[in-house]
Order: C-alpha cells, then structure tokens, then sequence
C-alpha cells in the first residue's frame, strides 16, 4: 500500500529524513543480525560436540545399567536405590549477546552415589552411577544451551523480519512517495511557469496596443 502524503516541498524533506534515518536503522539491524548469526553458529558448534560426547557417556551408563539388571533381580535393584546418598545442586547463571540474556546452568554432586552394600551388587551397577554422575553436569549444561539456542533462534527470526521490512516495504514506498511528489512538484513548476509566460504575453501585448 503506499504512503499518502502531500505534495509539499515540507512533505518532500520529512520523507527525506525518514529514508535517511530508515537506512540507518537497517544497517544497525543488519549488523545485530550478522553477530545474533555468529553467536549462533558458535552455540551450535559448541553444543553439538558436547551432545555427541554426552551420548557416547549415556550410551556407555545404559550398557553398564542392563549389565546390572540382568545380574540382579528388580526388587534387588529398587532396594539399593532407594536411599541416595549423594545430592546434586543446580546454579544459573547468565551472559549477555546484544539484547538477550542467555542462561547458563552448572551442577554440582556431593556425597556417594554408591549408597549400598557392596556384597550384594554387582561392579557394573557401580560403573554405572559412576558415569551417570559424571555426565550430569553435561545434561545440565546442554539444557541451557538449548535455551540460549531456542532464545537466539527467537532473536535472529524477528531481527530479519525487521531488516525486510526496512528493506523490501518501508524504504522503497518512502522512496516511491518522495519520486511522486518530485514528480507533483516539477508538473506544478511546469504550470506556474507556463501562466507566468502567458500572463508576461499578455502584458507586452497590452504594452504593444498602448504604444500604438
């Protein structure tokens, strides 16, 4: 839809104006754009080699864990979870990337995970917890990367959203109502130009007659 506007030579320099300062905020969108990009690629870098690494560690648990299962009955089993004896401990904390606030989480264990007798279990059940508390951390820190990269994804489709606006709508229907009104202002110079020569005909031809 285009801009209605007034073909004034006041209209023609607010619409100038308004290119001008339309053109800077595109440049500064498609700056943050291109760091929100960066900083996402490196997010998704990061993440993906601690997710494959993670998977290796779970995959290496759940092995060692059906060891366990197949060695010991399932009441066996439930008896010597029942009672953990190790507490884990979430932190947040926070960086920020242009405008966002991205979050950071870390964990910390404490006790023995290993919170039953020795005689009646089997060493894979112990292997087991074993690297389950050592990739805790892990899954931990993978969730706030999945947040940051959820909030980055959300960032970056509303900053390009805003650069083709800028770029493909606002910009061109400014620059389209400042040519129209150009082009009103020179038809009305054209025409005041022709009356001013007919009126200035009219003159010298009165001017002839009173000579005469």
């Amino acid at each position: 839809m285009a801009i209605q506007v007034r073909a004034t030579r006041m209209e023609l320099l607010l619409l100038r104006k308004k290119v001008a300062l339309a053109r800077k905020g595109h440049k500064l969108l498609k700056d943050k754009l291109d760091e929100l990009m960066r900083q996402f690629k490196l997010l998704i870098a990061e993440y993906e080699g601690a997710r494959e690494k993670l998977e290796q560690d779970l995959e290496k648990a759940y092995d060692e864990f059906l060891f366990a299962r197949a060695a010991m009955s399932e009441p066996g089993i439930l008896d010597a979870l029942r009672y953990p004896g190790a507490r884990a401990s979430v932190t947040t904390e926070t960086r920020r990337i242009m405008n966002l606030t991205l979050p950071i989480f870390s964990v910390s264990v404490e006790g023995n995970v290993r919170n039953y007798g020795m005689f009646d279990t089997p060493a894979e059940l112990d292997e087991a917890l074993r690297v389950y508390k050592e990739v805790l951390p892990g899954i931990v820190m993978l969730a706030g990367q999945e947040k940051a990269i959820s909030l980055l994804a959300n960032e970056i489709d509303t900053t390009r959203r805003r650069v083709n606006a800028l770029e493909y709508k606002l910009i061109p229907e400014l620059q389209e109502a400042i040519r129209a009104i150009r082009l009103k202002l020179d038809e009305m110079e054209r025409g005041n130009l022709t009356r001013l020569m007919k009126v200035k005909e009219m003159v010298e031809a009165k001017r002839e007659q009173s000579r005469a």
